[in-house]
């Protein structure tokens, strides 16, 4: 177990139930914890000089995971020549494993025992999936975008597991701050709610109405298509004289139409690609292989393009190098235009005489098109023309739980081709009836960025001025200078070198209204001797800022901690709960309104340089209202060592030793308190007093694997009926290792509500 692996003494916070004040609680004498790993890199490597991974999902006819296959069984070209395969594993997405046999495959090293466990025991158990929504709302009509809504809130509500995240991003980055990738279902949902139409519309108001792609076919110099529209003008504005000067006329006018409608289309389609690409690379840093989902319209687009073609090809590059894997869905489900002919609320120009079939496809196909060649060269799949999106979804979800992976050694780039488009093929020897998905190719190394016009940056750009997310952090870090504490402080996901965590809690405390207790902890190597053999002080350097949802700044804070053996430093203007020489944790203590925020920290000790950072959402209830609510719940660990009271009532006011990272031993118990807001009043001859009844369930995976029967709360000698304590303990020796969630269910049987609060934690 990990608590063998990284012992340590906790240090704690103890919150008496009915003061609220927050003084040290003396832990356990263990181990100080071991130095931590130095902080790798934010990108995983999946491309380099050595090897080169492939992953690969092979699909019998009805879709299902062809499971079995021998290495020799496949086939690998590069640039259509053949390679040989260096490493081979079949690997389950999300497991245990799967971190070792990526770190095997770019050494080429087979996945033992021996080493696999190392990797395990670093790793976070029940690590659950991280799924991945990308909307392109440059491209979704107001009634695709409200099935888009429905999609997501029905994978929320239904569909996320208790140790799953998700992030729900845009094209045109109007959720601004929310998009980021959490396990807060409440996040999620004001995400999803919050979508709005941005379609660009390229519309051409003149008669006949043009559409992008006959537009496309006009730019491509279509002769059919281009001598409809040229002739259509004619007939609008007739011509007595020089009809060769009339039609050479009429074409420039057509071909100006064409021109606006392909720039528009253009460059909404570039900025959909743009924005792709960047949410691809920003996931490299997360662990295991990735799925996106990514939902549109779909829109034309011109292959003959070089800007394009080569737009593509970097989108593929990207998925490759962060280990992602894209399926599409066509959000319009089963159109009208299957067969090429407009409906009746279409403005498009009617083809009597059967000069615009030659525009290639029809209009619904061709904008299906690039949807399709992102799945392929991605390695997914394009979920199309199905109004059981759900459906899709859950679908797409086992196709890639399982996959294969395969490492090759590359030739040695040499001369002006070093880094050229390498296209990768993956076959089955002898098996005609399966369909192999693969990432079809990578550069050698990372092109430049290409130089983008204002159109093009519009849609990225607005993310931070829509959010404040740019200016934000930095004032957020306030007088901090250090560039590696202010990154840490604006890092996407959590930095590990230096093991920071960070509870967040709150309670209403009259007359001041609802309080928000920002618990830090920062874990220290043992520190270094000094030259007299004495113990250094630690130091650590420690920022925080609050946001409210919209990304607004609405408090920060700057801290300068020294941390020696049994002593602490207490900073201004906080609370210090206990301090060793592996740990410190600080404690600050902030009115709040009700609303959703996030609280960002992070953490460096200037001695080594590592860095540390965690990010947290909560949701402020407004008890004003008068509705049945909880407080957060606390909480907390009782060992073996720690004297247990004489009379240990499950419903007694007992402390609550706060544990900020949530990790507990098997060997302990839980405890945890809370606080009842709005009970309402039972009238009768014993006095008008609430009646409420209380479960209390642990669930891992989403099952309950503890569930209590109901207690009356027993509100007898309380002299404050309107926030009633509630304080119990379980034991956690019946629990295997892994992530929990503890919920509390308050039953109000006098008017009929009920109120929940859940809490995660980790028995190791």
């Amino acid at each position: 177990m990990l608590s063998k692996i990284f012992p340590f003494r906790r240090a704690r916070l103890l919150l008496l139930p009915l003061c609220l004040s927050l003084v040290p609680c003396v832990g356990a004498q263990q181990q100080p914890s071991p130095t931590a790993p130095p902080e790798t890199s934010d990108e995983i490597i999946r491309v380099n000089t050595e090897l080169v991974q492939t992953d690969v999902i092979v699909l019998d006819k009805g879709g299902k995971f062809v499971d079995g296959l021998k290495p020799e069984q496949f086939e690998l070209r590069v640039n259509g020549k053949p390679q040989a395969i260096s490493f081979f594993e079949r690997v389950l997405a999300g497991s245990v494993n799967e971190d070792a046999q990526l770190a095997a495959a770019r050494g080429g090293v087979k996945v033992t025992q021996a080493n696999n466990a190392n990797v395990a025991a670093a790793r976070p158990l029940d690590r659950g999936r991280n799924v991945l929504f990308f909307v392109d709302d440059l491209h979704l009509s107001p009634a695709s975008l409200a099935r888009t809504r429905n999609l997501l809130l029905r994978f929320i509500d239904e569909q996320m597991g208790q140790n799953d995240q998700a992030v729900i991003s845009t094209a045109s980055n109007q959720l601004g701050f929310l998009q980021q990738l959490s396990d807060d279902k409440r996040v999620l949902r004001a995400a999803a709610t919050r979508l709005s139409p941005r379609e660009v519309t390229v519309r051409d108001h003149q008669r006949p109405a043009m559409t992008e792609l006959q537009a496309l076919a006009i730019d491509q110099n279509d002769p059919n298509v281009l001598n409809y529209f040229i002739e259509a003008v004619l007939r609008e504005n007739p011509v007595f004289g020089n009809q060769q000067s009339a039609r050479s006329s009429a074409e420039t006018q057509v071909r100006q139409r064409a021109t606006q409608l392909v720039q528009t289309s253009t460059s909404a389609a570039m900025n959909t690609l743009y924005g792709l690409r960047h949410m691809l690379r920003t996931l490299a840093p997360l662990p295991g292989r990735k799925v996106v989902y990514f939902i549109s319209d779909g829109f034309p687009v011109e292959m003959r393009r070089s800007d394009m073609s080569d737009t593509l090809r970097r989108v593929t590059d990207a998925a490759v190098r962060a280990g992602v894997v894209v399926y599409t869905l066509d959000a319009r489900g089963l159109t009208a235009d299957l067969a090429g002919v407009p409906d009746a609320s279409s403005d498009a120009a009617p083809d009597l005489t059967g000069q615009l079939s030659s525009a290639s496809l029809n209009e619904a196909t061709a904008r299906q098109e690039p949807l399709r060649l992102i799945a392929d060269d991605t390695g997914g799949r394009a979920l199309l023309n199905t109004n059981a999106l759900s459906d899709a979804l859950t679908k797409a979800f086992k196709e890639t739980s399982v996959y294969y992976l395969l490492a090759w050694r590359p030739e040695v780039a040499e001369g002006r081709g070093g880094n050229r488009f390498q296209r990768i093929e993956v076959s089955v020897r002898n098996r005609a009836d399966v369909s192999v998905h693969v990432q079809r190719g990578y550069y050698t190394t990372p092109p430049p960025e290409p130089a983008r016009g204002k159109e093009a940056k519009r849609g990225n750009d607005a993310k931070g001025k829509e959010a404040g997310e740019k200016d934000a952090p930095a004032a957020a870090a306030g007088k901090a200078q250090n560039k590696e504490l202010i990154a840490a402080l604006h890092s996407l996901y959590p930095k590990a070198a230096l093991p920071t965590s960070l509870a967040l809690n709150y309670f209403n405390l009259p007359p001041r209204g609802m309080i928000l207790t920002t618990s830090i902890q920062v874990d220290l190597a043992a520190s270094a001797p000094a030259a007299d053999n004495k113990t250094q002080p630690g130091q650590v350097e420690v920022i925080g800022a609050l946001y409210d949802e919209r990304g607004k700044l609405k408090n920060s804070f700057q801290r300068g901690l020294s941390v020696t053996p049994n002593a602490a430093t207490a900073a201004p203007n906080a609370t210090p709960a206990s301090s060793e020489s592996s740990r410190v944790i600080v404690s600050t203590h902030l009115p709040i309104a009700p609303g959703l925020y996030q609280v960002r920290i992070a953490a460096r000790e200037p001695r080594s340089g590592r860095t540390g950072s965690a990010t947290q959402w909560i949701e402020i209830p407004d008890i004003g209202k008068g509705k049945l609510a909880l407080s957060s719940v606390f909480l907390g660990e009782q060992t073996n060592r720690e004297i247990v009271p004489a009379k240990d009532a499950p419903d007694a006011a007992l402390p609550v030793a706060i544990i900020v990272d949530r990790r507990l031993a098997r060997t302990s118990r839980l405890r945890f308190f809370t606080y009842i807001y709005n009970a309402a009043r039972a009238p009768g001859g014993g006095g008008d007093k609430p009646d409420i009844a209380l479960q209390v369930q642990v669930f891992r995976d989403d099952q309950p694997v503890i569930t209590s029967p109901l207690r009356k709360l027993d509100t007898e000698g309380m002299p404050d009926l309107t926030s009633l304590p509630y304080a119990a303990e379980l034991s956690l020796a019946g629990l295997a290792t892994g992530s929990y969630a503890l919920q509390i269910t308050a039953i109000d049987r006098v008017s009929k509500t009920t109120a929940t609060q859940r809490a995660k934690f980790m028995v190791e």
